[in-house]
């Protein structure tokens, strides 16, 4: 099945086409070498009744309505160009705003491509020109905007929370400090580069600095106030239990409305725009959840969930055997799939061995956030990293694809230490629940 299955992906068939053609044809093959009798599917209708009657997954749509209007009504523009000359003229500043703004962002979109589009067009081209290194510039767009991976609300944090049957705000407050140790590993990179290599990471020339500053600071504060009480709106009224995800988001959605309708840019292309995108990707993430949903019951049926228990719980090592095998997993599918098939594809085969292994309520939650910095570090890996395609999207023709790549590995490092980090200490995501 799943030879077929990545046969029909590298074939250029939709994800959620693959799902449902593989399990049509292994269910016929199923039921014709008596596997399973034709009853047995008469349990696909069931399932997908309670995908529709599953309240959790209605905060996807609004936290993606949220993010993309927060970037079609042009606030993460305003971000990035105060902070950007707030920041300027200490060396290496233009990159400091682009992880802070980029820290906002994913709190207050958890979209990925907008945020790395957003400062992709708007930042990339004014560090080039202020003389930045081309790998740094390239390398700190794409790691900033990949935080809204792990940072809350994240779309990801969502599905994973929904796949592992865990609470959604467990999962959110879980994945605080992880994020915020990823925001400080960039910090501190960026820092230290720019000391070593003044070069690299040059401070706005003197003529461009801005004359006001109080001025500047009065400016950035307007500017960066109403998302930032957005973000603890949305995400207090989850961690203190006042509103379940669903309901936070559907505040966070007004709240955008309005901070748009604020800086008068709720204009009806805007909405229009916003809407769009929404049931896009809103109904991309339903197709792909119907067809693992297909997919998932004839492979049980066929008793490969038992075999690829089996298979993970003889791995040597035990719990640290399963961790090595699921961290490998994630990080090679992240290369080609999104991070939704993943969950739905292997998120059901790997719960049940690691609850065998004994990791179980605040270590399953350990276990999502655990996997989810992995989809982010993928997110960045040369050659098929998805943020990589985003930003070659937005960036100057003349800027080879080559520069990107290499401009993403110091940040893929740092992924990979905090990672590490999060797997050798688990009370980094279990600490805040």
């Amino acid at each position: 099945m799943f030879l077929l299955l990545l046969s029909l992906i590298f074939a250029g068939v939709p994800v959620a086409f693959a799902l449902g053609g593989t399990a049509v044809f292994f269910g016929i093959l199923g039921i014709h070498c008596g596997f399973f009798a034709m009853d047995y599917l008469g349990l696909f209708p069931e399932r997908l009744f309670g995908i529709m009657s599953n309240q959790v997954l209605l905060a996807v749509p609004y936290f993606i309505f949220m993010g993309t209007l927060l970037q079609r009504s042009r606030l993460a523009e305003d971000l990035l160009r105060t902070i950007g000359m707030l920041f300027g003229p200490i060396r290496g500043g233009l990159a400091l705003a682009v992880i802070f703004v980029g820290t906002l962002l994913a709190a207050a979109t958890g979209v990925v491509g907008a945020s790395v589009v957003a400062m992709g067009a708007i930042s990339l081209p004014v560090m080039l020109r202020y003389g930045y290194d081309k790998r740094l510039a390239t390398g700190v767009v794409c790691a900033s905007g990949t935080l809204g991976q792990i940072v809350p609300p994240s779309i990801v944090l969502v599905v994973l929370a929904d796949q592992m049957g865990q609470s959604v705000g467990a999962m959110f407050k879980g994945a605080v400090l992880p994020g915020l140790l990823l925001v400080a590993l960039f910090t501190l990179y960026v820092l230290i580069l720019s000391w070593v290599k003044p070069g690299a990471a040059p401070a706005m020339p003197m003529a461009e600095r801005p004359k006001d500053r109080g001025e500047l600071l009065s400016q950035t504060m307007r500017v960066m106030m109403p998302p930032l009480i957005l973000i603890l709106v949305v995400l207090g009224s989850i961690f203190m239990g006042i509103a379940t995800p669903t309901e936070a988001g559907a505040l966070g959605s007004v709240g955008a409305m309005f901070l748009a309708g604020l800086h008068g840019r709720l204009t009806r292309k805007a909405m229009g725009s916003t809407m769009k995108e929404t049931m896009r990707l809103t109904t991309m993430v339903l197709f792909l959840l119907v067809g693992a949903t297909a997919f998932t019951l004839v492979f049980r049926g066929l008793d490969g969930d038992l075999h690829v228990r089996s298979m993970l719980l003889d791995l040597p090592g035990g719990r640290v055997g399963l961790l090595v095998a699921t961290n490998l997993a994630v990080f090679v599918l992240g290369f080609f799939i999104d991070f939704f098939e993943i969950a739905f594809i292997l998120l059901p085969l790997l719960v049940p061995a690691a609850q065998a292994l004994g990791i179980e309520g605040d270590e399953m939650v350990w276990f999502g956030v655990m996997i989810a910095m992995n989809l982010q570090t993928s997110f960045l890996t040369p050659p098929f990293g998805f943020s990589l395609f985003y930003l070659r999207g937005v960036a100057p023709k003349d800027l080879p694809t080559s520069t990107i790549y290499r401009g993403v590995i110091p940040f893929i490092i740092l992924q990979l230490i905090a990672l590490a980090a999060v797997i050798a200490f688990p009370g980094l995501v279990t600490g805040l629940l």
